[in-house]
């Protein structure tokens, strides 16, 4: 007797290191230290030692039940894409930079093309964010998970100057809150996508007039990195006041994040195009639609508060990042909290 088996295939975990170096490569940046294949990541943190007082931040999530519709399409090349925009996106919005990201891969069985595919994902996000991918882990767990199943998860470090903290503290009545487009349903709330649509392959290769694309192709499509624009706006000279990524809990759970004792969100429902998908959803579904604010982001994936003199000059840059931002509401003072109207 011997491991493989038992069911973990060492030389198929070797094949998969293989395969996915070419990935990981693209990835790099200076302050990498070392080759891929050590026992940890090495990260020079000269860089940062201009910073007057630099503070590092972190962010770790996973792409949550997302993954079934992987599994389902046997398409594994964007949902590493999600796990990077899960953790990257919290960290630009406290105001940092990405420097790196490690991965961890659950599955039943090593199958090396499968693994490659899924770090290929992992690798595009990390090269949207700016991120290096210093390491990763991937484990065989026979028994415990199904054979063609696994799981991902992620872990991203960033850094930034304690003076550009986004924090909210200078947050004040007349703030504009500018919003920028979401792909689609990103990675929260697939539970009750699940519920509400069949989960076959027939049904996610089904054409919607609507969406202009399978609902398969719609629900898959990888999570929006928002590092670029938000890093656009800092190098544009605006003091982003708050900022609010919208993930699972939506409108109603993350808005009231970003703000402090004394202030009130107000967003205007009309003041964007809610994508087809989630009308689709409510429909189909019969969810009401506090429900469907308080689960999805309903197309905006990421909402910052800034002065009423920096709208146009936030906008440009979001623009010029590659983003779509929309005017999509302000600040009051009362209680904390959101209306949405």
């Amino acid at each position: 007797m011997d491991y493989k088996s038992s069911g973990v295939d060492i030389e198929a975990g070797y094949r998969s290191v293989e395969l996915m170096k070419q990935y990981v490569k693209t990835t790099m940046r200076p302050e990498v230290m070392g080759g891929i294949g050590g026992f940890s990541g090495a990260f020079s943190l000269e860089k940062i030692k201009g910073m007057e007082k630099p503070v590092l931040l972190s962010g770790t999530d996973g792409v949550g039940t997302k993954i079934k519709l992987a599994f389902l399409l046997d398409r594994h090349d964007t949902i590493g894409i999600d796990c990077v925009a899960m953790c990257v996106n919290d960290v630009a919005c406290a105001g940092g930079e990405p420097l790196f990201f490690l991965d961890y891969i659950a599955c039943g069985r090593n199958e090396p093309e499968k693994i490659a595919a899924i770090v290929k994902g992992v690798a595009e996000g990390c090269v949207q964010s700016g991120a290096a991918l210093v390491g990763g882990e991937t484990a065989e767990h026979p028994g415990l998970m199904p054979e063609d199943e696994y799981d991902l998860a992620g872990f991203a470090v960033g850094v930034v100057d304690e003076k550009d903290l986004i924090t909210g503290k200078d947050l004040k009545p007349g703030d504009v809150l500018i919003g920028m487009a979401s792909s689609g349903v990103h990675s929260n709330g697939f539970s009750l996508v699940r519920k509400v649509f069949e989960m076959t392959k027939e049904s996610l290769d089904t054409y919607y007039e609507e969406l202009g694309a399978t609902l398969g192709e719609t629900l898959l499509a990888p999570t929006r990195i928002y590092v670029k624009a938000l890093k656009a706006v800092r190098e544009a000279g605006v003091r982003v006041k708050a900022c609010s990524h919208i993930t699972g809990g939506g409108f109603y759970e993350n808005i009231p994040r970003m703000l402090i004792d004394g202030t009130h969100a107000v967003v205007k429902k009309d003041s964007y195009p809610v994508p087809p998908i989630f009308g689709l959803l409510a429909k189909k579904g019969n969810v009401e639609e506090k429900i469907m604010y308080n689960t999805y982001n309903m197309g905006l994936g990421m909402i910052v508060a800034v002065d009423p003199a920096d709208v146009d000059r936030t906008m440009a840059a979001m623009k010029e990042a590659g983003d779509t931002p929309y005017v999509v509401g302000h600040i009051k003072a009362g209680e904390k909290g959101v209306t949405l109207c």
